[in-house]
Order: structure tokens, then C-alpha cells, then sequence
């Protein structure tokens, strides 16, 4: 169904308010990785707040969709996602990552509610993935598997294993995200292990590949449409590359450095500001594309 202005405003305002509370929660922290946070967070308030069958009040419910955050990391711009959402409690975030917290650098699916798999040790969503999608196939469920991993977690050849799996077994009810940041901890991907051509190898492993602004919620929401509406039919799963900006909405944008960095008061009072402008940019494009 096509995007409504006023749902894409809605999720527009729902996105920085996330930002926002991704920056205060690493500002609690001391530090954390923040730039991998915010370019895939566009995508959690798109799940959680339009796409996800999920319940609130029954987070363990059998029959929900399944969301796997391969890229445990980004647990930073997660965590706050999960409880803004209800699923747990906000003051749980004050702690995130200090000692003796619930709310670790990697969540934990056995500590903090509403999470599907444990991760972070790079390269297991995409099998944890298959193997809920192919159980949904077996049990007779119509639930849907998600699963976002990073384009530096790719240099981990189980990840491969994973999309050999999934088209193995056409398993169309798993829909793939890629956060193409093109940036990891030691520098840009392309210079540390190349990844392109990524579409074409996704597409060579027996994938619908399918190319978006991962910063623009309308394209993300187009293209989940498309991959929704294929997951009716046993085919070809569908990856979709978010092409994205390592750290979105912040003056370090683009810069690897910003994959882990510490937020002293300064930096968190630029970086509001940063993300204020970001918001107004972001809303003036709605104004203008919106039909």
C-alpha cells in the first residue's frame, strides 16, 4: 500500500525521535557505536512502527514476525527502539552497557524483551534466519523472518552460508536487509574487503536484490512492500541493500571514525543540533516529494 504523507510525517517524526534517544543513550553510556546505529534506524522505526506483526503484551506470541538485528552492534539505536516501543522500560537505557545492566553492547534475547536472537559474534543472523523462516514452511506459519546484517559483517563466510540457505530452500518468507554504510571499524569497506559488485553477488546467490536510499523511509517502505507481497509465493527470498551514511544525521557522517566513538557534553550538545537539522531537512523533502 502506498505511503500516505501523513504516515510518511509520522514516521519521519517517530525516526528522530529515536535518533535522538540513540545519542542520549550513548551520552548515558560514555560511548558506544553510534554511527552503525544510526544508519540503520530509519529501518528499525519502519518495522517496528508500520511493518512488524508483533504484540507488546505477548512479545514470546508463536505467530509473530521474526527480527533479527544480525549486526549485534547496532544494539545502540536497538535498545531504545525496543523500549521506546513499549517492550521494556526506558530507564533501563541509563545503564545501557555499565556493569551489572540487562541492556549489554550486544542484547541479550534472554535479558531484554522483544529481542529474537542473540547476536553481535558477526555472521549468525542470516542462519538464525533461515532457519525461522524454513520452521515457519514446516509448522504451516504465515510469520515473516527479517534479518538486517552490515556490509562489514559480510566479510564473515557464514553469512554466505546463510543466503545459500535461503535459496536453497526458496524461503521468500525471509527478507534480507543490507545496511550498506560502506564503512567499518578500520576504514571503508571497499579499501578493508571489497564488496562490490554486492548486488550482482546477491543476485548470483539466487536473490530478488532490490536497491534503495536506506535513509529514505518512502524508498525502505516500497521496497519491503514488494518483498511482502513476494513472500505469498514460495521463490526466491528477496535481499534489499540499503545504501546508507555511516552515522546519518550527525557532522561526522560518512566518516568510519564514527563507528564506536565516545560522546563527551559538547559533542552531545552539537550532535542534537546536528540531528535537529537533519530532522528539518528530512521533513522539508516529505513537503516537496509527497503526493
Amino acid at each position: 500500500m502506498a505511503l500516505t504523507k501523513q504516515e510518511w510525517l509520522d514516521l519521519e517524526k517517530k525516526a528522530n525521535e529515536l535518533r535522538h534517544l540513540t545519542l542520549q543513550t550513548t551520552a548515558w553510556a560514555g560511548s558506544g557505536h553510534l554511527g552503525g546505529g544510526m544508519s540503520v534506524l530509519d529501518l528499525l522505526t519502519v518495522m517496528y512502527h508500520k511493518y512488524l506483526r508483533i504484540k507488546v503484551e505477548d512479545p514470546k506470541w508463536e505467530d509473530r514476525d521474526r527480527f533479527i538485528l544480525s549486526k549485534g552492534h547496532a544494539a545502540i539505536a536497538y535498545a531504545p527502539t525496543l523500549c521506546d516501543k513499549g517492550f521494556n522500560d526506558v530507564e533501563m537505557l541509563k545503564t545501557f552497557n555499565l556493569t551489572g545492566s540487562k541492556m549489554g553492547m550486544h542484547l541479550d534475547s534472554n535479558k531484554v524483551v522483544g529481542v529474537d536472537a542473540s547476536t553481535g559474534s558477526l555472521g549468525h543472523g542470516p542462519s538464525i534466519a533461515a532457519g525461522t523462516a524454513l520452521a515457519a514452511r514446516i509448522l504451516g506459519k504465515d510469520y515473516l523472518t527479517f534479518v538486517v546484517t552490515g556490509d562489514g559483517e559480510l566479510g564473515e563466510g557464514s553469512n554466505w552460508e546463510g543466503f545459500m540457505t535461503m535459496n536453497h530452500y526458496e524461503l521468500s518468507n525471509c527478507i534480507v536487509f543490507i545496511d550498506r554504510n560502506h564503512c567499518m571499524i578500520d576504514g571503508p569497506t571497499e579499501e578493508v574487503m571489497k564488496l562490490e559488485p554486492l548486488a550482482d553477488k546477491m543476485t548470483a546467490f539466487g536473490f530478488n536484490t532490490i536497491n534503495v536510499d536506506g535513509n529514505n523511509i518512502k524508498e525502505l517502505c516500497d521496497a519491503i512492500d514488494i518483498a511482502i507481497e513476494r513472500s505469498k509465493e514460495k521463490c526466491a527470498p528477496t535481499c534489499i541493500i540499503m545504501d546508507t551514511v555511516k552515522g546519518a544525521g550527525l557532522s561526522v557522517g560518512g566518516d568510519y571514525h564514527c563507528h564506536y566513538m565516545g560522546i563527551d557534553d559538547a559533542t552531545f550538545e552539537k550532535f542534537n543540533k546536528d540531528l535537529d537539522d537533519y530532522y528539518a531537512e528530512r521533513v522539508a523533502r516529505v513537503e516537496k516529494e509527497a503526493k
